[in-house]
């Protein structure tokens, strides 16, 4: 399901901490990336490559953030460790939000 803002802000509890993108995983959710239509990547190639992970202070949610060919462009699924659920998607383009250089 794709988030809207308000619903991928509400799982960004407290401070999001870094954790290593090669961290086991709370359950297997990997075959969810190949389940968001092609439309909600609006125009960005996704390969797969995970570089960051964030988890919210009480360790319930995890933002899974999936590298796309454009700098600074994600698609982040959003993981309920608790319910062992994938929440969601959104993708996450910083460039438009922040105004960041893209190249």
């Amino acid at each position: 399901m794709q988030l809207t803002q308000a619903q991928y802000e509400a799982t960004c509890i407290g401070s999001m901490r870094q954790i290593p993108p090669d961290a086991e995983p709370p359950f297997d959710f990997i075959d969810y990336l190949d389940t968001i239509p092609s439309e909600d990547f609006a125009g960005h190639a996704c390969q797969g490559d995970v570089t960051w992970v964030y988890e919210e202070a009480q360790g319930r949610f995890q933002h899974v953030l999936f590298n796309s060919e454009d700098r600074n462009v994600f698609m982040v699924v959003v993981l309920d460790a608790v319910g062992r659920t994938v929440v969601g998607h959104r993708l996450l383009d910083l460039n438009a939000l922040y105004g960041l250089d893209r190249t």
